[in-house]
């Protein structure tokens, strides 16, 4: 397995100066706790950019994932941003610091409030920060933790505003957390790998207008790329079929 990347080893992108110290707050109280429970191996931690804008595409199995893939992204050099629940920014504390640190957030039903949230996020990656996505919306349902079927805000975002949609993947968080868990284990310490891959090459979309037919077919495909990183990491063959909840009687959204 590839070494661990040492903390440290490369230094946050350059983000608005009134953000700066909030991501350095936010590391100084959440990375000593998930270095002392898990250590992280990174392969090809090179292919995530060092500067400019991206949409970062990760695969999502534990509701830890979001910490897990946001201490990756800060020890590879950057800001991490989210499209967020819009209900987590209602928690005392919790709340305080997604809006301080630029976080998105984004009603799961009925009327959006404010602003699109994908209009808010495109202006954060016109910024040049790098905004991470789940492209499945929610935790998979798949019962091995394979990718399920995706939805389209990750494509959308990174067609419309012409940035790196990058897929990346990570395998381990489930012994920390598993799916759905309310505890998090703590011993023994966990060994996490992730795997960044390459720009999805879009280039096939590129002018289209983007319906429901263009961004169903950019989504199917970055979901494959998803699928067969994780399958190098895990070692394992890719499923014959991507997992479809619609098919198996399960909501798409929430717990289940």
């Amino acid at each position: 397995m590839p070494a661990e990347a040492e903390p440290g080893a490369t230094k946050p992108e350059k983000v608005k100066s009134e953000k700066i110290p909030i991501f350095r707050l936010l590391a100084a109280l959440i990375l000593p706790f998930m270095y002392a429970i898990a250590r992280y191996r990174i392969q090809d931690g090179d292919k995530l950019p060092k500067t400019g804008a991206f949409v970062l595409a990760p695969n999502h199995y534990s509701e830890i994932d979001p910490v897990v893939v946001g201490l990756i992204v800060w020890k590879l050099g950057r800001a991490p941003r989210y499209l967020t629940k819009a209900s987590l920014f209602r928690v005392p504390v919790l709340g305080w610091f997604l809006r301080k640190s630029g976080q998105i957030p984004v009603e799961r039903a009925g009327a959006v409030r404010g602003n699109d949230p994908l209009a808010a996020a495109g202006k954060l990656v016109k910024d040049g920060l790098a905004v991470v996505i789940y492209p499945e919306g929610s935790l998979t349902r798949d019962p091995e933790l394979w990718p399920m079927r995706g939805k389209t805000g990750a494509v959308r975002m990174a067609l419309e505003a012409g940035v790196p949609l990058i897929p990346m993947v990570h395998w381990g968080t489930q012994q920390i957390m598993p799916r759905y868990a309310k505890r998090i284990s703590v011993f023994p310490r966990k060994t996490i790998h992730a795997k960044i891959g390459d720009p999805l090459d879009l280039s096939a979309f590129a002018g289209k207008k983007l319906d429901t037919t263009t961004l169903n077919e950019a989504t199917a495909l970055l979901m494959k790329a998803i699928t067969a990183l994780l399958a190098e990491l895990r070692n394992e063959p890719i499923p014959a079929e991507v997992w479809d909840p619609t098919q198996h009687n399960q909501n798409e959204i929430g717990r289940f």
